[in-house]
């Protein structure tokens, strides 16, 4: 059993990047989180996750992160093997 580490890219849909944030800390509980600006004032939020391969997938988390409130777009931007 392998472990898997997981960065998204996540876009807040416009003023809700606080928002989003705490739904991701409170619902999915992150191994880190992040905000990173990208151009001209505008964020996203890195959130990275830690897990076994045998017990969950980066879809499925992907999946869970569209559903959070205030989350516009999701974009896996790393993953690997550890």
């Amino acid at each position: 059993m392998a472990s898997v580490v997981v960065i998204f890219r996540v876009y807040p849909e416009d003023g809700q990047l606080e928002g989003a944030m705490s739904g991701i800390k409170s619902s999915m509980n992150p191994n880190q989180i992040e905000t990173e600006e990208i151009a001209f004032g505008i964020k996203l939020i890195k959130v990275m996750f830690k897990f076994d391969d045998a017990s969950n997938t980066s879809s499925n988390l992907e999946e869970q992160l569209r559903k959070i409130a205030g989350v516009k777009e999701v974009e896996v931007a790393e993953e690997t093997l550890l």
